[in-house]
């Protein structure tokens, strides 16, 4: 119970939680999670359009300006694009990336799915994905796995699994750092 409290708490889990609640009306759960995520990798893959997302710099129509032409070139439109225009509106779209997330959490509880934050040095090729979610899948008891992929070249190899409140950390920086420690313990 803890666990779904948090999906929903603070300024970004109550605009996703809206958001879920009119794509659950429009019965556009899965459409409004599909923009959602091809808008945030457009942040991640785009530091010239992370900075105008999370930047207060910028005023909010200079964002909605430049946020509507990119949503436009994108092809996001609906409830997506309504909802990026009313948190940008708001002066809420520094915390996107965190709508995003919770978002994803909502529709993975709502699916009965377990949602896995995984850190990797380098993109995971399809098997590899594939391997992944299976081995999550029998750790988790047979459900299905909602993965949130990002990936993060300063942890030089390895991953970094987040399932709810569990996280396991094989990364080599994490490995290099332990070793690291005791050496100086060592002296």
């Amino acid at each position: 119970m803890a666990g779904e409290d948090q999906i929903i708490s603070g300024m970004a889990g109550r605009y996703a939680g809206a958001l879920f609640d009119l794509a659950r009306e429009d019965k556009a759960i899965d459409a409004v999670k599909a923009d959602l995520e091809q808008f945030d990798a457009l942040i991640a893959a785009n530091p010239d359009l992370n900075r105008l997302v999370r930047s207060p710099v910028f005023g909010a129509d200079e964002q909605l300006k430049a946020l509507s032409a990119i949503l436009a070139k994108a092809g996001i439109e609906g409830l997506a694009a309504n909802f990026l225009r009313v948190i940008t509106t708001n002066r809420r779209l520094f915390a996107l990336r965190d709508m995003i997330r919770a978002y994803r959490a909502l529709v993975a509880r709502h699916k009965g799915e377990i949602n896995a934050q995984v850190t990797v040095a380098e993109k995971l090729s399809d098997k590899n994905l594939d391997a992944l979610k299976s081995a999550l899948k029998s750790v988790t008891g047979g459900k299905d796995i909602d993965m949130d992929v990002k990936v993060d070249p300063a942890i030089i190899g390895g991953l970094i699994v987040k399932v709810g409140s569990r996280m396991v950390d094989s990364s080599l920086r994490t490995k290099l750092n332990s070793i690291k420690f005791a050496m100086k313990e060592a002296r």
